[in-house]
């Protein structure tokens, strides 16, 4: 396989080629640590790319999260990779591609990871591209004298290289569908929001992700605690310094303890006034990218996978709930009506329910209200199938094994069982090769009637939004 910057050597199993560890920018060390991307250096020779190539520094999850969301370390600096995978029977036209930016609350994750195999897409008639991207400190740092949003950064490089050489593998580059999942989800719908939308995406869908972001100063609080850890300065010379282990040290050490809905220290997209003007659901809301084609969704119980293994949910009184709604300032009777429409459940559950929404599915609703106002292509779901594991229910993430079509995976088996309905898995994953390929998922698009594809592995309807009481009380 010939690129612009030199002969590849991959390998195909069962009818399907894949690339992988593929280079799209130089290693961010050295020189370009905590700088922007700099390009590839060309090679001579043929570069083998059957082996991942290296990941992005991190601590992985502890505990009962860590078991749930394994990470890869695989060491070396060449942590700004791609890996594609593609068929090789493919005659005609050029196929769809669709771009893949994991999750892990921009600290974990990597492309690497057995659940996001390429293959079931390659299958499909997809030519599948998964990225890695620089985590935490070294991507996502508020530091004199550095840019901000490194990782998104990295992310945009990725998908200008997909411009550049994803003909050679026989994807179309004026069909590149991006998606991503919780934090991956985030960093694609800031992209998606943002100027450049139209150069490198024609569609995109955003899983779970947060709409909206921070600014440098609330954003660079992280950063704050661990240049504070170090008892060096918040610049770029003084972070250039340390080790990236050393780093990554650091960091695990101030977030220790925080969650996506406990709170605490936690590294965000920071609004830059040029890639990131102002957050994605503001941006939405106003009419960016309304040429672009929007899936997007949640899982119906995001919460549980950070407060059931835990055993938070346990552990929230009434008190909690009543202290966290006033520092929300959500009202009393926002929460009674979340109770009345959950008999029985524990304080813990109430006050997840509530957070769900507030962090995501009210940013949600509003944007698709905007989009749709204004014509532009929406498409709303929510996973509502119940993982019978350690009680995670419909919980963040569980949904990933099923948009793969991978439920043998390991990832998978940790989240959803080794019984998870194939059915289900058909269902989504054929739903997001079909958004990829034509630009419709197969049911109507979110209008007047606000129109959510529930995917609960039983009969999986397209119904009228659910709980709409719930947000009315929330306030949107």
């Amino acid at each position: 396989m010939e690129t612009s910057t030199g002969a590849l050597r991959g390998e195909t199993i069962d009818g399907i080629a894949r690339f992988l560890g593929v280079p799209y920018a130089s290693p961010p060390f050295g020189e370009h640590r905590f700088r922007l991307p700099a390009p590839v250096e060309p090679w001579e020779g043929v570069r083998d790319a059957t082996a991942f190539g290296p990941t992005a520094p991190q601590v992985p999850y502890a505990g009962a999260l860590g078991e749930l969301l394994p990470t890869v370390a695989i060491p070396g600096e060449g942590i700004l990779n791609v890996n594609i995978w593609a068929p090789t029977d493919a005659a005609g036209a050029p196929l769809p591609v669709m771009v893949w930016m994991h999750g892990g609350s921009l600290k974990h994750g990597s492309n690497a990871l057995p659940g996001y195999d390429g293959t079931t897409f390659a299958r499909d008639g997809v030519v599948f591209v998964s990225v890695n991207y620089r985590l935490g400190t070294e991507g996502f740092s508020v530091l004199d004298g550095a840019p901000l949003n490194l990782g998104l950064h990295d992310q945009l490089a990725a998908l200008r290289w997909v411009q550049r050489e994803i003909a050679a593998f026989g994807g179309d580059p004026a069909r590149v569908t991006v998606f991503g999942q919780s934090a991956g989800g985030a960093t694609v719908a800031a992209l998606a929001a943002s100027p450049i939308a139209n150069e490198v995406m024609q569609r995109a869908i955003v899983m779970s992700g947060p709409l909206e972001v921070k600014t440098p100063a609330d954003a660079g609080r992280i950063t704050a605690l661990i240049a504070r850890e170090l008892g060096i300065a918040a610049t770029r010379d003084a972070f250039a310094a340390v080790a990236p282990e050393r780093l990554a040290a650091a960091q695990a050490k101030v977030i220790a303890g925080s969650s996506p809905l406990g709170g605490g220290p936690a590294f965000t997209i920071a609004i830059d006034g040029d890639l990131v003007p102002t957050s994605p659901a503001d941006a939405f809301a106003a009419g960016a990218s309304s040429n672009v084609p929007l899936l997007i969704g949640t899982t119906t119980e995001e919460y549980r996978l950070w407060l059931v293994p835990s055993g938070a949910v346990d552990r929230i009184t009434r008190l909690h709930l009543a202290i966290g709604r006033r520092a929300a300032k959500i009202s009393a009777a926002a929460v009674r009506r979340y109770r009345a429409n959950r008999p029985g459940a524990k304080h813990g559950e109430v006050f997840g329910a509530i957070l769900t929404d507030v962090l995501l599915r009210r940013s949600e609703y509003r944007v698709a209200d905007a989009r749709a106002a204004a014509g532009a292509p929406t498409w709303v779901y929510e996973f509502a199938w119940r993982s019978p594991v350690r009680g995670l229910g419909a919980a963040h993430a569980v949904e990933l094994g099923f948009v793969f079509d991978g439920l043998a995976a390991p990832d998978s088996v940790a989240l959803a069982g080794a019984s998870a309905p194939q059915v289900l898995a058909s269902a989504i994953h054929d739903a997001w090769v079909a958004f990829a390929a034509s630009g419709e998922p197969g049911w109507p698009g979110w209008g007047a009637g606000r129109t959510v594809r529930i995917f609960d592995g039983i009969d999986d309807p397209a119904v009228p939004a659910p709980r709409l009481d719930e947000l009315a009380e929330l306030g949107r």
